[in-house]
């Protein structure tokens, strides 16, 4: 197997290629920037030689097998086939696709799983319903079911009793899904507001879909895009008076890596009444220590929890003493095993990869906090994204005690026009995805936001921003690899 900490999968020969080298890897290298807008376009050139993708966005080989066999029984002409892992999630996705494609939809078993059966019309709605909730087969239960040798133990317990001594409470506040975006919507369908028929509120710019799955499983949701002046102001005055279902947060933000003043936000959520869900995913709970504000924070297992990015997961944890615990945990409770559960085999790697966490994060963090320094002082770099240089104060008030000031950070050119000339030169790996072992970049901006890139631009997120999730490699080497391609720029 390739080392990509030692050899880096950046040039053009190496498109479409699983990161990590893994059957079951979580990231693909896309490494010009022309090879980004053409998987963005869906050009045949690109798109032919993508072997692997991350698994909402991409079908994965292994599930696209086992998507070929359910067509071959079920399918009737003109209809495209979706496996879900369960009866009841697909229930769920039946009733969202035929509301908003406008058409019936069968449902049928397949072998213990449960398949969707979607006429052409709607076909998109429900790619979007898998990609938006996470509610997917894993490469893993795939490649079980192929092999006919599927799995039904579960490991759940030894995952909450594992994540609830990382996180610092009792195992039975965790729930463990299978995915983190999974985590999240099973969040927001538990919260009272929501089934009340009240929007939820965003403050400051998140991770594109977690805005999205408040817009298509909510009631709506009002955005803040950053957390100062008189429009902040005025959404605390809103929270304490109870207005919303719930207030959604990244601490620190994806990609812009900012962080709200969370006392100052919790204390008005605690006023009106309003659940105060936080995500940490960006630097993981290693870093911060949101669950002392948050009534429930949710965490994307794939990133830095695993470190490895060959595995699929998330958590939501919930506050011991939330004056909304006993219906979140109820909530959460029932989707983590009804609707998004996490394979027994996931489970079990997932394990494996949580042996050396959070003690390995040392190494993630110094190189962050180097680089994010190095791209400061350059004089071709117009701004850098990191705790250590936006919002640091908001950030330190969620620092975890041990806590450094997080792997992931983002960047912009003074000269935009040079930022592919420099991402093309730029030796470590390039993908979508973070957490991995070894530093990966990406042109975020246009992977997350290309229909909407003049929206995001708006928002103070530019269109040329590079991300960077720094890796375990010597300090100094990879330094040097940033001031190379920017010399090259």
């Amino acid at each position: 197997m390739r080392d990509l900490t030692a050899h880096p999968a950046w040039q053009e020969e190496d498109l479409g290629i699983p990161l990590p080298d893994s059957p079951h890897a979580c990231s693909v290298c896309l490494p010009t920037w022309k090879s980004v807008l053409g998987y963005e376009e869906g050009r045949d050139k690109v798109v032919r030689r993508m072997r692997m993708g991350y698994p909402r966005f991409f079908r994965h080989p292994l599930v696209k097998r086992l998507t070929a066999l359910a067509t071959e029984e079920i399918a009737r002409d003109g209809e495209e086939v979706l496996v879900f892992p369960n009866k009841l999630s697909a229930q769920r996705a039946q009733r969202w696709i035929e509301r908003r494609g406008e058409t019936a939809v069968r449902s049928a078993g397949f072998g213990g799983l449960q398949v969707l059966a979607v006429p052409a019309k709607a076909r998109q709605v429900a790619i979007d319903y898998q990609r938006f909730t996470g509610e997917l087969v894993s490469s893993r239960q795939a490649e079980d079911f192929i092999a006919g040798t599927p799995r039904s133990a579960d490991k759940t317990h030894l995952l909450q009793r594992r994540l609830g001594k990382i996180v610092g409470v009792d195992p039975q506040q965790v729930s463990v899904f299978n995915s983190g975006m999974a985590a999240i919507v099973a969040v927001l369908r538990s919260l009272p507001g929501v089934k009340e028929g009240r929007k939820t509120l965003q403050i400051e710019f998140p991770y594109v879909d977690a805005l999205k799955v408040q817009e298509l499983f909510g009631n709506g949701v009002v955005f803040l895009n950053q957390a100062d002046g008189e429009s902040f102001d005025e959404a605390l005055r809103r929270i304490r008076q109870g207005e919303f279902a719930a207030v959604f947060t990244e601490a620190p933000s994806n990609p812009l890596l900012r962080t709200i003043d969370l006392p100052r936000v919790a204390a008005a959520c605690r006023e009106g009444g309003v659940p105060l869900v936080v995500d940490d995913s960006s630097v993981g709970p290693s870093n911060v220590a949101a669950l002392r504000w948050a009534d429930v924070v949710t965490t994307s297992l794939t990133k830095w929890p695993s470190g490895v990015g060959d595995v699929m997961a998330g958590m939501a944890v919930v506050r011991p003493d939330s004056a909304f615990g006993g219906q979140l945990l109820a909530g959460l409770a029932e989707e983590s095993a009804t609707c998004s559960p996490l394979y027994v085999a996931d489970a079990e790697v997932l394990l494996s990869n949580l042996k050396g966490y959070p003690g390995r994060m040392a190494v993630h963090n110094a190189n962050g906090l180097a680089l994010a320094s190095l791209l400061a002082a350059h004089p071709a770099v117009a701004q850098v994204w990191h705790p250590s240089r936006v919002t640091t104060e908001n950030y330190e008030r969620v620092r975890a005690p041990q806590g450094g000031y997080g792997p992931l950070l983002s960047f912009v050119l003074k000269n935009p026009k040079k930022t592919a000339r420099v991402y093309d030169a730029l030796q470590v790996s390039k993908g979508p995805s973070f957490g991995t072992p070894f530093t990966l970049a990406c042109p975020y901006t246009l992977l997350a936001h290309y229909p909407e890139l003049e929206w995001a631009e708006a928002c103070g997120v530019p269109a040329d921003l590079i991300r960077v999730s720094c890796g375990e490699e010597e300090t100094a080497a990879l330094l040097a690899l940033f001031s190379a391609a920017l010399e090259e720029g």
